[in-house]
């Protein structure tokens, strides 16, 4: 068995479905085994799952449902003790990869011995570069940067700006420190000899600590631009007060296990930074709230979509659109008809928030070559034929007939 591939899942099912095809679609001539684990979800994802991956046509595909809500890290652990594969890769369930993503990353890190743990370029569903695709240690100083918003202020500076490493060239493979739990690949003896994802981490963290263990036990990390989509993302989160404290208080448990020779030095500011980032996403929050209210009675401009496909998939995305009331233009096409997708069309992209690509007309990769061509521009959406649902970042658009399962 080459490769393990542990999707945790919690309330994503339509996220970690695409997630779990995108897969398979690149693990095609590679042997390997996927488990999905679910974190008690109350959104029916394993039942959905084991209906759309039966195992009679899937025997590689292994599912875990938990009672309870375990944490991100145990989960994990829980498949890593059955994965018989030659590397593991941890996968959140709102990424998407591409056909290449797998075979890019396993011929990477079968010419690099010393690895010890792989990350990949991340985009945001607007083409936009994850930052934290890539990091460094958070050191004391790192993370004073971060939290006093240095980081923020002096972005491509070694000495400033380590937390996200932003000075190093993202179309190019780096040695870098820390990997991110959403596409993070290492070879499975490491996590035999040094353990895996430390339990004590609930989410977040966890992932900077097996980084910085791999670095202790003498490896190294590193990144490769090979492009994935990761739909939500930690900046999905930031603004609110649950991400900042568990986001800081994670950190905290980091420095207390590696870095507890400085004590309150280390300790009492990450304490006062979770204060006060927490109130100020509090105000934040009342903030957007009080917008909201204000602008109840006021009519909203409403997204605009565009649906590129083919023209069976455009007859079943009308549907959706017609159920759902979705200000929805459709233009049939394919890699073949349209080389550059939307770019070849003539009125431009500014009128569309969104442009939705049939997976059946276009390959994963083609999809995300267009997006790094405008990133910021437009927001991914992706229809495939086998799920009927239209899917982009803030919603998931599906037969409202369809009755619970």
């Amino acid at each position: 068995m080459k490769l393990s591939v542990i999707i945790v899942s919690y309330n994503v099912k339509h996220y970690v479905e695409q997630s779990l095809r995108s897969v398979l679609r690149a693990a095609d001539g590679i042997a390997t085994e996927v488990f999905v684990v679910d974190n008690a979800s109350d959104d029916n994802t394993i039942p959905h799952l084991r209906s759309r991956f039966p195992v009679a046509d899937y025997p590689h595909i292994n599912f875990i449902q938990n009672a309870r809500n375990v944490g991100y890290g145990c989960a994990n652990n829980q498949a890593v003790e059955r994965a018989r594969g030659e590397y593991v890769l941890f996968l959140n369930p709102d990424t998407l990869i591409t056909e290449n993503t797998l075979k890019d990353c396993l011929q990477f890190a079968d010419a690099h011995p010393d690895m010890g743990g792989l990350g990949v370029k991340m985009l945001g569903a607007d083409g936009s570069f994850a930052f934290e695709s890539r990091r460094g240690l958070p050191t004391p100083w790192t993370a004073f940067c971060k939290m006093s918003g240095l980081c923020s202020l002096f972005p491509r500076s070694r000495k400033f700006g380590k937390y996200y490493m932003r000075y190093l060239d993202e179309n190019k493979a780096e040695r870098i420190e820390i990997l991110s739990g959403a596409y993070f690949m290492v070879p499975r003896c490491r996590l035999e000899k040094y353990g895996s994802f430390d339990e004590q981490f609930f989410m977040y963290g966890e992932d900077i600590d097996l980084s910085y263990r791999m670095i202790l036990a003498g490896y190294h990390n590193y990144y490769l631009p090979t492009p994935i989509i990761h739909y939500k993302g930690e900046s999905t989160h930031r603004s609110s007060f649950r991400y900042v404290h568990v986001f800081y208080d994670a950190m905290l448990i980091f420095f207390n296990k590696h870095f507890h020779r400085f004590g309150p030095l280390v300790s009492l500011p990450i304490r006062f930074a979770i204060v006060v980032k927490g109130l100020l996403s509090l105000i934040g929050q009342w903030c957007k709230d009080f917008r909201k209210f204000l602008s109840v009675n006021r009519r909203m401009d409403e997204k605009r979509y565009l649906f590129l496909g083919s023209a069976q998939s455009i007859r079943e995305a009308k549907k959706l659109a017609h159920a759902w009331v979705l200000r929805m233009d459709f233009v049939e096409a394919d890699a073949a008809s349209m080389p550059e997708g939307h770019l070849s069309i003539k009125e431009g992209m500014s009128k569309y928030y969104c442009v939705v690509y049939d997976l059946g007309s276009f390959s994963t990769r083609q999809v995300l070559d267009f997006l790094q061509k405008a990133p910021g521009k437009y927001m991914l959406g992706t229809y495939d034929s086998s799920t009927g649902v239209i899917i982009t970042k803030d919603q998931v658009f599906e037969n409202k007939d369809i009755t619970a399962e």
